[in-house]
């Protein structure tokens, strides 16, 4: 009887287990994304998406030099304006290019940072693939016999129901690993597809950057032709040293003028500053050549001897300009001879003056550091290359920058 009795309840437990078995083999266990591969993949397409709209729009803002030379051609009758519309193109074109370069910084910083990210997620597959296999070669060698034993041990009914539960469990945690490493490998597989688009939108940026460049280049080169071919019709030896004069003149005026403004100072903007003996920062880092001192010169053009009333440091048209002491900001402009200019108060009538930028960083009544990226060197205004020309004002007149300079 007791033997009939075990029986039956074999075959009952064998029943439920089939039952149970087929249940786990045929539920569609679904488990939901985690938020951040969610997240991570959506990621990944936008910025597939974003690196291709940026090549676009790379392409369609560059420079059209043939138009600009075109537009500019209508204007050499009147020099004074040729040379306002070609600073304005000039400074327009090297706009450009320090956005490039910024572009190109903040690319290849992206390129690292998803690049770290695809090897962090090969890490991740490689882990995941190696611990499923372990599951697979155990499951292969026990089947689905590991789950008959747990059921043919249970003491009773319940207890095989909590065990079946437990069973039930592993199944989808098996389907749920499943589910994470196909989800790491298309993360691969778009992350891989997001570093080539930046890649390319990289490499476009750069041949942006070096066609404008070329362009930048090409109307400087305009302005030098067309400015020597201007001195060159001059005849009359006096009329251009007149007009050299009356250059300088226009050019003194303006900076006098702000002088007296700052002098009739009532809103306490430049007052504030007492300059206290010390030392000018360089100017310009990085470059040291003179291509024009400070003092009595022959003049490159005129062949006569003519007071340059400041220094000249050679360098490449973007290259950094720096305030030389703390102050603030007196002008901020476009002048016809000095092209973009800074003038900046130190306070007890001392100034210093910054001309031929290619590009302005700081406005008028702003307030800077010594060593405050200010501008950026060009050869704007009544210039034929790029350089800095930095003046030092002392009560109203020009006096040599070298009694300040380190």
């Amino acid at each position: 009887m007791n033997r009939l009795f075990k029986w039956k309840k074999i075959i009952v437990y064998g029943i439920l287990f089939v039952i149970l078995l087929t249940f786990l083999n045929d539920r569609t266990v679904i488990v939901s994304k985690a938020d951040v591969t969610e997240e991570s993949i959506k990621a990944k397409e936008n910025q597939i998406s974003n690196a291709k709209k940026e090549r676009d729009s790379l392409k369609s803002a560059k420079t059209d030099l043939e138009k600009v030379k075109k537009q500019l051609e209508s204007s050499k009758s009147d020099l004074n304006n040729y040379i306002s519309k070609i600073d304005a193109s000039l400074t327009d074109v090297q706009e450009k290019i320090d956005n490039l370069t910024n572009q190109i910084s903040e690319k290849e910083q992206q390129i690292d940072t998803t690049t770290r990210e695809l090897e962090e997620a090969e890490f991740i597959q490689l882990n995941q693939y190696e611990s499923m296999k372990k599951r697979i070669k155990f499951m292969y060698e026990r089947g689905n016999t590991i789950y008959f034993e747990l059921l043919i041990q249970s003491g009773s009914f319940a207890d095989m129901l909590n065990k079946a539960d437990y069973i039930e469990m592993l199944s989808s945690y098996d389907r749920q690993k499943l589910n994470e490493y196909i989800e790491t490998t298309r993360l691969i597989t778009l992350t891989k597809e997001a570093l080539i688009e930046e890649k390319a939108t990289l490499d476009e940026a750069k041949n942006q950057r070096e066609s404008e460049q070329a362009n930048l280049e090409a109307l400087l080169k305009q302005k030098s032709d067309e400015l020597s071919s201007v001195k060159a019709d001059i005849k009359d030896k006096e009329a251009a040293i007149k007009e050299y004069e009356d250059e300088i003149k226009a050019e003194n005026a303006a900076i006098a003028a702000l002088e007296k403004e700052v002098e009739a100072d009532k809103a306490s903007l430049y007052s504030k500053y007492k300059y206290d003996g010390g030392m000018f920062t360089w100017p310009c880092p990085k470059y040291t050549r003179i291509s024009d001192n400070y003092g009595m010169r022959m003049h490159p053009t005129l062949k006569v001897e003519k007071m340059h009333n400041g220094i000249d440091l050679a360098a490449p048209a973007g290259s950094a300009i720096l305030a030389a002491y703390d102050g603030a900001v007196v002008a901020a402009d476009y002048n016809g001879t000095m092209g973009n200019y800074i003038m900046i108060n130190h306070g007890n009538g001392l100034y210093t003056v910054y001309m031929h930028c290619s590009a302005l960083y700081v406005k008028k009544g702003q307030d800077v550091t010594a060593g405050t990226k200010i501008a950026a060197v060009g050869s704007t205004g009544r210039s034929t290359g790029n350089h800095l020309h930095f003046g030092v004002r002392l009560n109203g007149a020009y006096v040599s920058p070298w009694n300040y300079l380190k």
